[in-house]
């Protein structure tokens, strides 16, 4: 990228720089995911090695994440309103990154369980930054594409953490896939430092700038909005479901279809002539089914809602009821399915369904907050989704797991367990309706 593709002044960005200033902020959110969702594929070896439960396992893909992460997002998005975003970004993505190569050496429960509270306590910084950045640069009647194409980094983070993941675990060991993927956001974070610019800058030079409201003034306007709310409440439980789901998919394919997936690998290996472990194939297999069909539905979600919207505002809240209410059926046969391959395939689309409301759900909340406030909503937004969602999703799935067990077995167990959580993405379609009925009147920018 050449240096005359950007306005001097860093704020006023052509389409071309503002592209490439998109594409980092989509790879920097893809790597947050990768080193996130990696633990899923090596689930079931780090169980094996570690002696772990199943609360165990979900309590690191959940809430040993979102306990620091959800917290920190708050005075880190409030650093944000004022401070260097694109200073902020990078510094969370180098921390993470660390962090996740040092989950490789971990020796136990405790030790694994704190490195991913580091990794989260890096991830804190770079959601709520990346929204109020990506505002500054894209019009309003293209947020929820802009937001889309950003969220992309979810289903290609998670594609990219299966497959590397059960790659290298299969070759390697799941200690060595810890350590490959950190790598890639240090390099990165250093890149969106160097060239990603801030807009502020040129009014902080041209003009004195205007204080931000405190903590307990944006609470206060925050909490004034009934749509607000309701986008809380459904963020909180759809990322239940989401989260919960996708923290599970490997253990569920592993215990319920190990003959089936083996078969398929052998299946490939004559095709092809590649060999892979029951692992590597998993990861392949669930990478390309949460990566593509995940892509499809935040691509989808974003494009729908901006159409729609033009003539009907509310559409930022229907498109994604509309997907939460459909989501339990398509889960409930793909989990019932005996067949393996059918079931792999009927995954996408739950997978695309929950991928709908990304879209929508963060280019409102960009449109529901004023300028000055923007990364603290999206902050508050993300505490309460990832500490409901991300930690007591995993975490309740696992434990339902433990339970149905003792008389289902734990292939069972899982899959109950799985089909029993999905059913609370009905509670999130009623909280988006909810807010169908205020957007109109809640929107302020």
């Amino acid at each position: 990228m050449q240096a005359d593709d950007r306005a001097s002044d860093g704020a006023a960005l052509s389409a071309r720089y503002r592209r490439y200033a998109l594409s980092i902020l989509f790879l920097l959110y893809m790597l947050n995911f990768l080193d996130r969702q990696i633990v899923n594929i090596l689930a079931e070896p780090i169980k094996r090695d570690l002696h772990l439960s199943d609360w165990q396992l979900g309590s690191l893909t959940g809430l040993s994440f979102a306990l620091f992460y959800a917290s920190l997002a708050l005075p880190i998005a409030r650093l944000a309103e004022r401070g260097d975003r694109v200073k902020i970004i990078a510094a969370s993505a180098i921390t993470w990154s660390l962090f996740t190569g040092l989950c490789g050496i971990a020796q136990n429960f405790v030790q694994l369980f704190m490195t991913r509270v580091a990794v989260g306590v890096g991830e804190a910084g770079c959601t709520p930054a990346s929204h109020s950045l990506i505002t500054d640069y894209t019009a309003r009647d293209k947020r929820a594409s802009a937001m889309a194409t950003f969220s992309l980094g979810i289903p290609v983070g998670s594609l990219m953490g299966m497959i590397i993941g059960g790659l290298v675990a299969d070759s390697f060991g799941w200690r060595s896939a810890f350590l490959i993927v950190g790598l890639p956001g240090v390099v990165l974070g250093l890149i969106a430092f160097f060239t990603l610019p801030e807009p502020r800058r040129k009014a902080r030079a041209g003009a004195a700038s205007r204080p931000s409201p405190n903590f307990r003034e944006t609470l206060a306007e925050l909490r004034g909005n009934q749509t607000y709310i309701w986008m809380v409440v459904a963020m909180s439980l759809m990322s239940f479901v989401n989260y919960g789901q996708l923290a599970f998919h490997s253990s569920f394919f592993l215990r319920n279809h190990a003959v089936g997936l083996a078969a398929l690998g052998d299946e490939l290996h004559a095709f092809s002539g590649l060999s892979l472990g029951l692992t590597g194939f998993l990861g392949l297999a669930l990478g390309l089914v949460v990566g593509i069909f995940g892509a499809i539905g935040t691509w989808v979600g974003g494009a729908v809602a901006d159409r729609a919207a033009i003539s009907n505002i509310r559409a930022y809240a229907i498109v994604p009821a509309i997907a939460a209410i459909v989501l339990p059926l398509p889960i409930s046969i793909a989990y019932m399915t005996p067949d393996t391959l059918s079931a792999l395939l009927l995954l996408g689309m739950p997978v695309l369904l929950q991928s709908v409301y990304y879209g929508p759900i963060f280019a409102s909340v960009q449109g529901l907050a004023r300028a000055h406030n923007r990364a603290t909503a999206v902050a508050i937004l993300l505490f309460f989704g990832n500490l409901v969602g991300l930690g007591l999703g995993p975490l309740t799935v696992g434990m339902l797991s433990d339970i149905f067990s003792g008389s289902l077995g734990g292939g069972g167990g899982i899959r109950w367990s799985l089909i029993t959580t999905a059913f609370v993405s009905m509670a999130a379609a009623a909280a988006f309706l909810a807010a169908a009925r205020t957007i109109k009147n809640d929107i302020v920018s």
